[in-house]
């Protein structure tokens, strides 16, 4: 069969097998041949622990090659694999694996000490990703097994282990080959159902729409793995074209991204816009907003080689090896586009969701169209649903390879975004122009994106928040690349209680505390203002979102 995923993994293993594919920032580094060699391990003790074919295997911790290798080595076994993100607290994890139905679980060392594997009653197999030795397991000849891999390695592969060994799963393109969930609590999560020929065709796009990166290329990965962005395009299309990816398997502040574009010199860099825009208020704008500056900028020779100056700076910045940067996830601030068009900077902005695994739409950076998000994708098609496609906003409707099955277990929610005709409804507002360039003119939805590329809703944070005490509603923003809480308090009840005003900052403040304890550190608010009148509601009695928005 041809458009198999699993044959483009088969084919860079063998095409790259000396090259390196994979280290651990300032750490170990794997070659293609290593990393098939743990795979094949990988897959002998799945199969003594009882792991069968489309069993789900979840997949927790930070970024790092052993979660890459996890990751190919699960959906090369021909199981499903369930990303689940390592900011999650212990709660959160326990009820995606349970809800996935995972069989195995894979997790690193500092997510596992939090974790309790009696809330986990019907996983066979525990695997530490930190070495991949076994924490716990049904069948308890799994552990002999896993302590003498090596010996049932050798039985396995008695004549030396070669590129004709690898040979994986051979999968159909609607076969489920992801399960990733949106989010971590029990209300809200929805398991994304992506079939094998959404990775396909995510990975087929890139290798054939971004040909300045090459076998033996660096890649730095930055981007939280369990989301599909920097999932595909991070590892999926750096693995297939034999680039070599380095995992920064930290926390990635400003100053470690700077130490690892400065060594690595990565060939193309994937970025969110808050990433982007710190750089350049912090570093840039400032410089520009000096008086000499101010002058020279007016004067049109001195301004076009200043500007190039900037750019060169800038460039630096990012290791100054890139072709482009692409930067997607939310809408770019519209001054900093403007600025970065003004110097001639190598960047893109592109669209995708994880119901499309992600892509939806791209366009090189020398043809890419200020404002927009690119033009739609190999394989997909994309409509608006409105009278004047070029002119009046609609929402943005998608169809095609790499458009989800639907959401796991939740059919109100599939029928809710897939059409009976195969369109899916994207909760995003927007224009198509003459030339087919995509523009996000809205967003209906409420997701937010954090400053290292995660997902936070903020109708998670909104419930639990509502709870608290003397809360009658709220509403979280994003402000300044903060978390504002806006609260609504119950002021009857407040008054009544006979709390005086100057306390009730104080009693908010606790409340706040309280909420931040139960959140990922990504998902913190960091501050709140008081309204005194409830929000503004539509019919429907949900408030509208849009009049509280901070002005971009």
């Amino acid at each position: 069969m041809e458009e198999r995923f699993l044959e483009l993994v088969e084919n860079c293993i063998k095409t790259y097998w000396n090259m390196p594919a994979f280290s651990d920032y300032n750490g170990h580094t794997y070659h293609y041949k290593d990393v098939a060699r743990r795979i094949a391990k990988f897959h002998i003790v799945l199969k003594h622990a009882g792991i069968k074919k489309g069993d789900k295997i979840a997949l927790i911790g930070r970024n790092s090659s052993n979660w890459a290798i996890a990751f190919y080595g699960t959906l090369a076994y021909g199981a499903v694999i369930v990303p689940i993100l390592h900011d999650f607290k212990p709660d959160n994890i326990h009820h995606i694996v349970n809800h996935s139905e995972a069989k195995a679980v894979l997790v690193a060392s500092g997510n596992w000490e939090n974790m309790n594997e009696a809330k986990m009653p019907d996983v066979k197999l525990f695997m530490l990703l930190d070495n991949f030795s076994v924490i716990d397991a049904k069948n308890k000849d799994v552990h002999m097994v896993c302590n003498r891999i090596n010996e049932f390695f050798g039985k396995k592969y008695p004549h030396a282990f070669t590129p004709d060994d690898v040979k994986y799963h051979v999968e159909k393109p609607d076969e489920l080959a992801v399960l990733n969930y949106t989010s971590g609590t029990t209300s809200f999560s929805k398991g994304v159902m992506l079939p094998f020929r959404s990775l396909w065709s995510n990975t087929r796009f890139a290798a054939d729409h971004l040909p300045f990166v090459n076998p033996g290329d660096n890649m730095v990965c930055m981007l939280p793995m369990a989301h599909m962005y920097g999932l595909a395009f991070e590892i999926l299309n750096s693995f297939n074209k034999g680039c070599h990816v380095h995992f920064l398997t930290r926390t990635p502040s400003p100053k470690i991204i700077a130490e690892a574009f400065a060594s690595v010199r990565p060939r193309l860099i994937l970025a969110v816009p808050l990433i982007i825009e710190k750089i350049i208020r912090n570093k840039i704008f400032p410089e520009l907003e000096k008086p000499m500056m101010k002058i020279l900028l007016k004067l049109p020779v001195v301004n076009k080689k200043l500007l190039q100056v900037v750019s060169e700076k800038l460039t630096a910045s990012f290791g100054g090896n890139f072709v482009e940067i692409i930067i997607g996830g939310a809408a770019l601030n519209r001054e900093v586009e403007n600025f970065l068009k003004a110097i001639n900077f190598r960047y893109t902005v592109g669209y995708g969701m994880t119901e499309c695994g992600p892509l939806i739409s791209y366009e090189q950076w020398d043809t890419f169209k200020a404002g927009s998000v690119g033009r739609i994708v190999d394989r997909m098609e994309a409509k608006i649903e409105s009278a004047d496609p070029a002119n009046v906003v609609g929402e943005i409707l998608v169809r095609g390879a790499n458009v989800m099955l639907g959401y796991y277990k939740n059919p109100e929610a599939t029928k809710s975004v897939m059409m009976p005709d195969g369109w899916m409804r994207t909760g995003d507002l927007g224009t198509i122009d003459a030339d087919g360039f995509l523009f996000i003119r809205g967003r209906s939805k409420t997701m937010i994106l954090g400053a290292s590329g995660q997902n936070i809703y903020p109708e998670e944070i909104e419930d639990q928040l509502n709870n608290l005490p003397y809360v009658a509603e709220s509403l979280v923003i994003s402000q300044g690349g903060k978390l504002v809480a806006l609260i609504y308090p119950d002021w009857d009840s407040l008054d009544k209680a006979g709390i005086r005003q100057e306390e009730i900052d104080k009693l908010m403040q606790h409340n706040i505390n309280d909420l931040n304890n139960d959140m990922p550190a990504y998902s913190k608010v960091s501050g709140f203002k008081l309204h005194q009148e409830e929000f503004e509601k539509t019919p429907k009695r949900s408030i509208k979102r849009y009049l509280y928005q901070p002005a971009e």
